[in-house]
């Protein structure tokens, strides 16, 4: 699949092209775009870097080495947050903050569902939000979405959120050895390793989130099986905790409501 991939990327064609044209024979300049790419890829370049596009929740997206590349599992964020989302008043414009934006992923797929949000999207990487703000601005939802350069939840104001939404780094350093090479060596390291134990980012975030979020708000973060338990527990003064499982039974999300006054 890779393979075809980077075909596709070099002759500029989609797959239906491709297939219904095997006769077709590249020229002396495609060979070598395309040896050039495969010795890329044999290297451990993520496909997705060398062609720079990445597909998120029907969103063709621009990704590079500053930001984490999307993945299918975090589909179950939106879901989770638009299961919710569809619990509030419809007739209200609910505020939304996606901590850690990165690609603008998250942001954008949930600015595309809910057309009265705002939101807000932070990234301490001032190069991720140069590719979140593009990736918005070739959607046409740069309008929606304020974006900014900030540690977590810092500047937004107190009880002034709707959702909390975050795809933190949660991988411990101690787990290394368990991750991909590829994703070790080419993906931004602050975004998959918070630090020895891997709760260390989601340690900081649920003070803030119960911070900004209005009373009744709800906190939607993607976790690890690994790290599932202690995210519970650091939930225990929250409501309504549960963890929501992807498609391998692991569990992936974890969702938790600030108490109501």
């Amino acid at each position: 699949m890779n393979a075809e991939l980077l075909l596709r990327f070099v002759l500029g064609c989609d797959r239906a092209y491709l297939y219904a044209h095997p006769e077709r024979e590249l020229t002396a300049q495609e060979c070598g775009a395309y040896e050039s790419v495969l010795v890329e890829r044999e290297r451990g370049v993520p496909a997705q870097y060398i062609t720079g596009h990445q597909e998120f929740w029907g969103m063709d997206l621009i990704v590079t080495p500053a930001v984490l590349i999307p993945r299918p599992e975090t589909e179950h964020v939106i879901e989770t947050a638009l299961e919710l989302a569809g619990q509030t008043d419809a007739g209200r414009s609910l505020h939304i903050a996606d901590v850690g934006t990165g690609s603008g992923c998250i942001a954008l797929a949930l600015a595309k569902e809910l057309r009265q949000a705002k939101l807000y999207a932070t990234d301490i990487s001032a190069p991720a939000l140069e590719i979140a703000r593009a990736n918005a601005a070739r959607h046409e939802l740069q309008s929606r979405i304020d974006f900014r350069e900030a540690d977590l939840l810092s500047g937004l104001e107190e009880n002034s959120l709707d959702f909390v939404v975050s795809n933190p780094p949660y991988v411990g350093e101690s787990e290394e050895d368990q991750v991909q090479l590829e994703v070790r060596k080419f993906e931004p390291r602050s975004a998959v390793f918070p630090g020895h134990t891997g709760t260390e980012v989601i340690e900081r975030l649920i003070p803030q989130a119960s911070r900004a979020l209005k009373p009744g708000g709800w906190l939607v973060m993607e976790i690890s099986g690994t790290i599932a338990e202690k995210a519970e527990r650091l939930l225990t003064d929250w409501n309504d905790v549960a963890v929501r499982a992807d498609l391998q039974s692991i569990p992936r999300v974890i969702r938790a409501r600030k108490e109501s006054r």
